[in-house]
């Protein structure tokens, strides 16, 4: 037997191949992430690697710009001031013409002012650019004017403009408007009761009870009691004269005549009154109402040789202006028994001493026929109106002119 052969040797484990990398699922390379999982399919078909559209936002307002402290935005409204007496503001200017005041103007407080010379006074005119002016304003002379050279317009809260409203201003081209109309109401109201008390003769007659008591024969000392068929002559066929007339016509108590140089006579027919002159309408008047503005051409139109014109129991009524009428001439006429109903005199107050105020068939009142009370309101809030328009770029309801001021009050 051979000997025995050695064992071969153990041949050693080949080596384990190296490890490969995992294959991954994708061709990434080793060095990259693990790529994100898929998104979700979005509801719309938007490629994945756009984002999703933003969600839809309102407008933006356009841009304002702030007012800077440097240059403030101009109101369209313009700067106002009142410029009157402190009774007629108190009178004229309650919450509710205050508050329209504040919606249609620029305005400081106080709201008003009684005079135009104190450096207050000057600073507020030097920007106002309308004046709202009634009962008490001072004289609006050239040398108020100059401390207010933006001023565009006088806007008259009353009747007449003669005690303010001078030459100067409207050789500025300053609009100017009054309220006459809204103070022609109370006059005219006035007026018609006392032509109706006049053909009843009712004043003096109530004067006359207080002298004759229980012996009524007294009613039959004052002429005729009636209205129907009478004769009533209107001096002026103005504001309040027109509307007289109308009123009377629609009455239809009695025959009116109209006694003015300067009114158109076409209009003064369609009115239902005859036009004449006053020395034709003075023998035949019942009644005699006087309506004309206190003009040069107009004081004492009514004197001595007027007066002795009128029939024996005709009744003089004045509720315009007391200069229309001669006191001495009325005084004496008076005393011979003419009728008179006076709310004007010259001078007025009549002095204590006039036998006017003794005379039963005469009746006196203190200028009350124009607008007292919350009558006044009418012509701030007319006045306003006018500021109203102004604002908004419409004409004026009651421009005066200089021309116009030849022949109203």
């Amino acid at each position: 037997m051979s000997p025995e052969s050695p064992e071969p040797p153990e041949s050693p484990e080949p080596p384990e191949p190296p490890e490969s990398p995992e294959s991954p699922e994708s061709p990434v390379s080793p060095e990259s992430p693990e790529p994100p999982e898929p998104p979700e399919p979005p509801a719309s078909p938007v490629s994945p690697e756009s984002p999703e559209p933003p969600e839809p936002t309102a407008s933006p307002e356009p841009p304002v710009s702030p007012a800077s402290p440097e240059s403030p935005v101009e109101s369209p409204l313009p700067r106002a001031l009142l410029v009157m007496e402190d009774r007629a503001f108190a009178l004229q200017f309650g919450p509710v013409e205050q508050a329209r005041l504040h919606a249609l103007a620029r305005v400081e407080e106080p709201l008003s002012v009684s005079e135009l010379t104190s450096p207050e006074a000057r600073r507020r005119l030097d920007g106002a650019e309308v004046l709202i002016t009634s009962w008490g304003c001072p004289r609006l002379d050239a040398d108020v004017l100059d401390a207010a050279p933006r001023l565009r317009a006088v806007l008259h809260a009353a009747g007449s403009v003669r005690g303010h409203v001078t030459e100067a201003v409207f050789d500025r081209g300053i609009l100017v408007t009054t309220a006459a109309d809204a103070n022609a109401e109370p006059v005219v109201h006035f007026t018609l009761a006392a032509v109706l008390w006049a053909f009843k003769k009712a004043p003096f007659l109530a004067q006359d009870a207080r002298t004759y008591r229980e012996d009524l024969t007294y009613v039959e000392g004052r002429g005729e009691l009636s209205g129907v068929g009478r004769t009533v002559v209107v001096v002026g066929f103005s504001r309040i004269g027109s509307r007289l007339v109308r009123l009377l016509r629609e009455l239809d108590l009695a025959r009116v005549l109209v006694v003015d140089p300067v009114a158109d006579p076409a209009a003064v027919r369609a009115a239902g009154a005859e036009p004449v002159s006053l020395a034709e309408a003075l023998p035949q008047a019942d009644v005699l109402s006087l309506h004309a503005p206190a003009l040069p051409e107009t004081r004492h139109l009514i004197g001595a040789a007027e007066l002795a014109a009128l029939p024996p129991d005709a009744v003089l009524i004045n509720t315009a202006r007391g200069s229309l009428v001669d006191t001495h001439a009325l005084e004496k006429a008076c005393a011979a028994g003419l009728h008179a109903i006076l709310d004007v005199t010259e001078p007025e107050p009549l002095p204590a001493d006039s036998p006017l105020y003794a005379l039963p068939n005469v009746m006196l009142t203190p200028h009350i026929a124009g607008s007292l009370g919350s009558e006044a309101r009418r012509m701030s809030g007319m006045a306003l109106t006018e500021l109203e328009r102004l604002t908004s770029g419409r004409p004026p309801l009651a421009p005066l002119t200089r021309d116009s001021l030849t022949v109203q009050a």
